[in-house]
């Protein structure tokens, strides 16, 4: 099992109501839940978890986390309001302005967090830890969450995806910081061509880019580049290259989530999620997970929101 470990929240996207006028429709979404029921849509077994609230909002995202058949076992529950998300098209790429503040998300601390390391079923031992999002920002949450990755990187595969919001931040230095902890023990790190840019700085190839975030590691780094594809980096210097479908764009919100989910769903389908399996993987390997991911992000892409697809679809 992966266990995507981190926001779910609800995103106002602007719509236009019957009589003309603007208004928002609240939908699920959090980078952590969209790559989450992104899994559970694809056949992985997965849960999540996080702080969720016990608001009509918080019923609505455990829902669609049951129906899209994640393991809701290890949210914790609280009277705490659900973050909201308004979001901001233009031309289909989305902006975020965050309401957060006290949130059921945000205020979880470490000593909330139930154990990991056995199993709630002895048919899905957990292999895998997914991090990433708004979560790693504020605390407690952002401790907590860091604090499992350390804990559990001996063992577990630990990814993140820091889908970095830049006018969400608070304290530079502190999320720096606490990124850079949780780089030191991923074995995969996927970030956008402006993530990698925010966290090492825009000179230089790419190539040089991803060693300095890299560091000292043999971790696997995904870089993405919109419509321009996506690059996988392995530990051994070797890189492969993903071009992406050409579709008819409603709007990018969930599509970076989306191919997480169906990069790592492919890696799973491969039986390559463990650190073993991981150190030996090929760039045969990598290519066809990143050949499957583009594809799942393109359907998402497709719709308006954050809607990954189902299996069946595919």
């Amino acid at each position: 099992m992966i266990i995507c470990c981190g926001e779910a929240l609800i995103d106002m996207v602007p719509v236009t109501s019957e009589s003309g006028q603007a208004s928002f429709a609240p939908l699920v979404g959090g980078a952590i839940f969209n790559t989450a029921i992104g899994l559970g849509r694809l056949g992985v077994q997965v849960g999540m978890l996080s702080g969720i609230s016990n608001d009509l909002f918080g019923e609505q995202l455990c829902q669609e986390l049951s129906d899209s058949h994640v393991d809701t076992s290890y949210l914790m529950r609280s009277n705490a309001p659900t973050t909201l998300a308004f979001v901001s098209l233009n031309d289909g790429h989305a902006s975020y302005t965050f309401y957060d503040e006290n949130s059921a998300g945000r205020s979880v601390h470490i000593d909330d967090v139930p154990s990991l390391s056995s199993s709630k079923s002895v048919k899905t031992p957990c292999t895998a830890l997914y991090f990433g999002g708004i979560s790693l920002i504020n605390e407690p949450a952002a401790d907590a969450y860091c604090a499992i990755a350390q804990q559990y990187a001996v063992d577990m595969v630990i990814i993140l995806d820091p889908n970095i919001r830049t006018s969400f931040i608070t304290n530079d230095q502190a999320y720096r910081e606490r990124l850079q902890n949780i780089i030191a023990v991923a074995d995969i790190i996927k970030v956008s061509d402006e993530d990698l840019d925010w966290l090492v700085g825009s000179s230089g190839v790419e190539a040089d880019q991803v060693s300095a975030l890299r560091g000292q590691s043999k971790a696997i780094v995904v870089v993405t580049k919109g419509a321009d594809g996506a690059t996988a980096y392995l530990g051994t210097g070797e890189s492969v290259h993903q071009a992406v479908p050409k579709v008819s764009v409603v709007d990018t919100v969930g599509a970076g989530d989306t191919f997480n989910a169906g990069f790592m769903a492919k890696l799973a389908n491969q039986k390559l999620m463990s650190k073993s399996a991981l150190a030996a993987v090929t760039p045969a390997q990598l290519s066809a997970s990143l050949a499957f991911a583009a594809k799942v992000a393109a359907i998402n892409v497709s719709r308006q929101g954050a809607n990954p697809p189902w299996l069946s679809e595919l």
